[in-house]
C-alpha cells in the first residue's frame, strides 16, 4: 500500500485533537531538527579545511548546499504547519462547513506526507554527512598515529 492511500484512510478518521497533536510533534521535530542544522553547521566549520580536501571536495559542496536547502525548507515547513494549526478551529466550531473541513483534512494529509519526505531526505543527508566527517577523523588520527 502506498504512503498518500495510508494516508488517505487514516486521515478519513483522525479526530480534531489528534490533528492537533500531530501537528505540535511536527513542530516539536522541526525545531529539533533546526538544533541539529545548527551543529551540523559547526561540525562543517570545524572540518572545512579537511571536507575541502582535493578528493572530497565535490562531495562536501554538495552535502553543505543540500543542508542549506534543507535550512529553508525546513522554515518554510514550519510556517505551513503553524498557520495549519491556527486553522484547526474549522474542525472544532461546532459550525457544519464540509468544504471546509475536508480542505483541512487534505492539508493535514499534505503536511503529513511533507513531513515524512522531509525528514527521509533530512536523515539521508545526515548521514552522508556524519559518514564524509567520519573519514575525515579516520584519516586525521592515522595521520597523528604515523607522526
Amino acid at each position: 500500500m502506498k504512503i498518500k492511500e495510508k494516508t488517505h484512510r487514516y486521515i478519513e478518521w483522525i479526530s480534531p485533537e489528534d490533528m492537533h497533536t500531530e501537528t505540535v510533534q511536527w513542530l516539536s521535530e522541526l525545531n529539533f531538527v533546526r538544533d541539529e542544522q545548527d551543529f551540523l553547521n559547526s561540525l562543517v566549520k570545524h572540518y572545512t579545511i579537511q571536507l575541502a580536501d582535493a578528493g572530497r571536495f565535490e562531495k562536501s559542496k554538495a552535502i553543505v548546499a543540500a543542508i542549506l536547502d534543507a535550512e529553508k525548507e525546513v522554515k518554510i515547513l514550519m510556517k505551513k504547519i503553524q498557520a495549519h494549526e491556527n486553522q484547526l478551529e474549522i474542525m472544532v466550531d461546532d459550525i457544519d462547513q464540509p468544504k471546509m473541513e475536508r480542505a483541512y483534512k487534505e492539508t493535514h494529509k499534505e503536511l503529513m506526507i511533507l513531513m515524512q519526505h522531509y525528514l527521509e531526505d533530512y536523515r539521508g543527508l545526515k548521514k552522508q554527512l556524519f559518514g564524509l566527517i567520519s573519514k575525515v577523523i579516520r584519516k586525521e588520527k592515522q595521520k597523528s598515529l604515523l607522526s
